[in-house]
């Protein structure tokens, strides 16, 4: 068609933009601009917002990955973002070197509203992942009316390096913020509405949201958030520097590590492959470096601080975006580390042999303090002789999503849905050893019915897994747009209502093949880990 034959151009406040055609599960043409860079990534500084241009910005294919470990092309050149949108729109067409070009031209006017965005930040524990379209496309989510933006941050010790006054931390938050002024701006050139602007996050992502609701460096910048499997407000530490793992970072590569100033004067000496190379070196638990890098309480050094005390005391202060939340987990999350374990005999046994020191960097906790020492004998009695290991996902993802959950509606003026993804279909990130059989539901298996990765088949209407594409796409771009996942008025789930959470019935919603609401998720162990972490830790 003559749509997959020319690419369109259009033009924003910061210059004119070309892209190309992508084509949705079902049949839509996407308007997709790949690769649009939003800032500069000056070492272990802030990033740095990008200025107008003149010219053509190519944006037909994605940019590199921010360094780490990967096949896809790297480079520390790497803020960059996508843009998705189906909006309808004008063609003029013109010769240009023979060449026959598609303009695209937005019209403005009442009749063609404008449509809800939808910011994707991705997964990986803050040391892997991208916003490329082969990492999470487009083609699900934009059989919906809404404007799609995935992006890039540093990620690792170019993203996270805390040393004190010389790198106070958080760089990556800051390129999200960046990221998001750069939608906030601009995004209207692409048929969205930036004042209705929906952050979409699962693990680091997820993390992140909940971050950017304290900080006053995000205020403003978004109106909504759905929050997968990952939150800031658990019982891992955010301290106000990370120079332990800088001295890591710093050794690895064979830098001096006796002062702040030392190692990153030799750090900005190595390649940025050899820092994103180091990454497996940082592994603790089997062979995942999750949060060995993270967030910070900032310092005041006199920058503008991204962080400036823990998120829990400033939600229960209230000083947080009062806005629509949906929050929730997957059936499994745990079953990457559990999986791990049981299948590498040599971890097992230092898990069985040395368990308070191997579980908290398993199991996303304090290490090497005496409250460490104390909720590792809790939860070796709590879970290895009452429950599965399996279950032990709780601290690092169930328990700080439900105390997302529980305090930010609590404390919130606008509603909060919770859910559990139990959906089991037929692929997923985590197979049985040597099957093609799903573990189960883990961690971040809910994405594959929302962004599209070329590792799983695309679902067209012939699987059984589109059901479960077009409801939760639904379900996301209604949050989008209205605050609401389900509208009353639609048939589609099977006319349950998803009420709202509050502390007294806390319900949610079990996304499974059927819809159904429930209440009081895993309060066993929730309370578990509340006793261990009261709130008093914090304020």
């Amino acid at each position: 068609t003559i749509l997959a034959e020319h690419n369109v151009q259009v033009t924003t406040p910061l210059g004119t933009i070309e892209g190309t055609t992508l084509t949705t599960r079902l049949g839509k043409t996407i308007y997709s601009f790949r690769g649009i860079r939003y800032a500069q990534a000056p070492r272990f500084k802030p990033p740095v917002p990008v200025q107008k241009w003149s010219g053509v910005y190519n944006a037909t294919a994605d940019g590199p990955l921010c360094p780490q470990p990967n096949t896809d092309p790297i480079s520390e050149d790497c803020l960059m973002l996508n843009v998705y949108t189906t909006k309808v729109v004008t063609f003029l067409f013109f010769m240009y070197n023979l060449t026959q070009l598609m303009i695209m031209q937005l019209p403005e006017s009442c009749d063609n509203p404008k449509r809800p965005v939808i910011i994707y930040l991705h997964p990986g524990g803050f040391y892997s992942g991208s916003g490329r379209s082969n990492w999470g496309g487009p083609q699900y989510f934009l059989d919906q009316d809404i404007v799609l933006v995935t992006i890039n941050y540093r990620i690792g010790s170019l993203g996270f390096i805390s040393v004190g006054k010389e790198a106070p931390g958080n760089n990556a938050l800051r390129d999200q913020v960046v990221a998001m002024k750069w939608v906030k701006n601009n995004i209207a050139a692409f048929g969205g509405d930036p004042d209705s602007v929906t952050l979409f996050g699962n693990s680091g992502g997820s993390w992140s949201i909940t971050l950017h609701m304290v900080s006053p460096m995000s205020r403003g910048l978004f109106h909504k958030a759905i929050i997968g499997s990952g939150s800031a407000l658990g019982p891992w530490p955010l301290g106000k520097s990370q120079l332990e793992v800088a001295k890591r970072q710093a050794r690895i590569l064979g830098c001096p590590d006796s002062t702040p100033k030392e190692i990153l004067d030799c750090l900005k000496t190595k390649s940025a492959e050899e820092i994103g190379n180091s990454l497996p070196q940082f592994a603790e638990c089997g062979n995942d470096p999750v949060l060995t890098w993270s967030p910070v309480i900032e310092e005041d050094f006199g920058q503008q601080r991204f962080l400036h005390d823990h998120p829990i005391k400033l939600i229960e202060s209230g000083n947080f975006e009062k806005i629509p939340v949906v929050a929730g987990i997957t059936k499994d999350e745990f079953g990457f580390q559990a999986n791990t374990m049981i299948s590498n005999a040599t971890l097992l046994k230092e898990v069985n042999d040395n368990f308070e020191k191997v579980a908290p960097l398993c199991f996303g906790y304090e290490a090497g303090t005496e409250k460490s020492r104390q909720v590792s004998r809790a939860i070796r009695k709590f879970y290895l002789h009452d429950e599965p290991l399996s279950n032990a996902s709780l601290a690092v993802v169930g328990f700080p999503v439900n105390r997302a959950v529980e305090l930010i509606a609590e404390k919130n003026t606008k509603p909060v849905y919770y859910y559990k993804f139990t959906y089991q279909g037929r692929y997923s990130y985590l197979y049985l050893p040597g099957t093609q059989t799903p573990y189960g539901v883990t961690h971040s298996d809910d994405l594959i019915y929302v962004l599209y990765v070329p590792l799983f088949p695309i679902f067209n209407q012939s699987y059984p897994e589109a059901e479960m594409v077009e409801k939760l796409t639904t379900m996301w771009a209604n949050f989008a747009r209205t605050g609401k996942p389900i509208p009353k008025s639609t048939q589609k789930f099977e006319g349950v209502e998803w009420e709202t959470y509050n502390v007294h019935t806390k319900k949610y919603m079990d996304i499974g093949k059927k819809f159904s609401l429930k209440d009081h998720l895993f309060e066993n162990r929730n309370a578990f880990w509340r006793k261990l972490y009261p709130l008093s830790l914090y304020l």
